[in-house]
């Protein structure tokens, strides 16, 4: 054979964890947990699941399970770097087999965190991506943990990744490796009915983002080529695979996604986002995501004053409504890179051929629409923000290099701020 490098990347890498979908699947948790060797465990879960009575029903089963469980009820929604390093303390405290984690997108996230400082050193900006932290990956194994959402979002369930807000430098950074991937995903829409309207919404978008992201990601074939099998990152951009789960979560979102704000109690629509959901953290948990998400951290990290209803009462932008608030602007830029994706995800979202007429609106005319059906704020003025903050902004998106390595259309700082400008223009 011939002794010869590729120039480009010609392979994928590709997982997701095991998955228990349906109606009452949370139900088998004990039996579940019995089978990874689990005896007993931390659940990990927040104020808002706890009130709910969600978290009892839990403990309830897996009394009548046989397994010991210890609670952590204090994760914070939209957790900071205070908040994980509470969680940690404790952890450090106890020795558990293994780890539930019941809730939305930040209790998963502070779950993967917990387990990985049950079993490894260091701390918190030691193992952020670069160029924020060093990138360290774990050396001892984690344990087992299972993944139960309660909301229909962020797909966390499905991912290596976990999001963090650093207070100090006012951004939001991440932590992945494949080893804090859940052991197992139980995914049990009955669990997401009683989510307001609100929250429902800003989750929702957060599904959308992540897919059309995925989907419009740079190609893996489209990046330099590794030297070594190591340097293989587990974000490999838009793949053949991860195609499949972006275009039908797409296509949920568009379906089910107004019903479900609208009627919360329509359980069809909520068992379609949640199916939704989940698709699009495999799609996005192998493709990367890129700009509205790299947009996002900054929005979320620098507000000051913003309260979003149907949250805790403090400054705070969810993250569903930080991903959103640029994504009209963001794929404006991007639809050169790859038309045919573009219109072909506005096709997906408005259950109907988009008009090729309107080129590179195509896809905002169907993401303005349906923003505007469930009430999420179409730009970033709503959070406050105004032309003196978009230097800021722009320069706190170029600290997220792990996103835009995955944009199919090279950011710079003048383009990052034309986005920005774009996005106070959008309400």
């Amino acid at each position: 054979m011939p002794d010869f490098k590729h120039v480009t990347e010609t392979v994928f890498g590709w997982a997701a964890p095991p998955i228990k979908f349906g109606l009452g699947a949370s139900r088998e948790l004990a039996y579940d947990l019995s089978q990874m060797g689990v005896r007993s465990c931390l659940l990990l879960t927040d104020p808002g699941v706890k009130a709910a009575g969600i978290a009892q029903n839990i403990l309830d089963l897996l009394a009548a399970g046989g397994i010991d469980v210890d609670v952590y009820d204090r994760v914070a929604v939209e957790p900071t770097d205070q908040s994980w390093h509470d969680v940690i303390s404790y952890v450090r405290q106890g020795k558990w087999d293994g780890f539930v984690a019941l809730g939305g997108g930040s209790v998963i996230d502070t779950a993967k965190v917990a387990n990985l400082f049950s079993t490894n050193d260091g701390d918190i900006l030691d193992y952020i991506a670069p160029s924020v932290g060093l990138g360290k990956a774990p050396q001892a194994p984690l344990r087992p943990l299972v993944a139960i959402p309660t909301t229909a979002g962020t797909g966390s369930e499905a991912t290596s990744i976990a999001v963090v807000d650093l207070l100090d430098l006012h951004l939001k950074a991440g932590i992945s490796h494949p080893r804090m991937r859940p052991s197992l995903a139980i995914v049990d829409p009955n669990l997401t009915v009683s989510l307001p309207a609100e929250v429902t919404a800003a989750c929702g978008m957060d599904v959308l983002t992540h897919a059309i992201e995925s989907y419009t990601a740079k190609g893996f074939t489209h990046r330099p080529a590794y030297e070594h099998p190591k340097q293989r990152v587990a974000f490999a951009g838009a793949n053949p695979i991860s195609d499949l789960f972006c275009e039908r979560a797409i296509a949920l979102v568009g379906q089910h996604l107004r019903a479900a704000v609208l009627s919360g109690y329509n359980l069809e629509a909520r068992y379609g986002m949640a199916l939704a959901a989940m698709y699009a953290g495999i799609g996005f948990g192998n493709a990367g995501t890129h700009i509205p998400h790299a947009n996002a951290y900054p929005v979320a990290g620098q507000v000051d004053g913003y309260h979003a209803s149907g949250y805790r009462d403090m400054p705070m932008v969810p993250h569903g409504q930080a991903v959103a608030s640029t994504a009209i602007a963001a794929f404006r830029f991007t639809y050169p890179s790859a038309p045919e994706r573009h219109l072909k995800a506005a096709s997906l979202l408005a259950g109907r051929t988009a008009d090729r007429g309107l080129g590179a609106e195509a896809l905002p005319s169907v993401l303005k629409a349906l923003m505007k059906d469930i009430g999420i704020p179409r730009g970033i003025r709503a959070f406050g923000y105004d032309e003196g903050d978009l230097d800021n902004l722009a320069e706190g998106t170029m600290k997220q290099q792990r996103q835009l390595q995955a944009s199919p259309r090279q950011v710079d700082l003048e383009s990052a701020r034309e986005i920005f400008r774009q996005s106070l223009l959008e309400d």
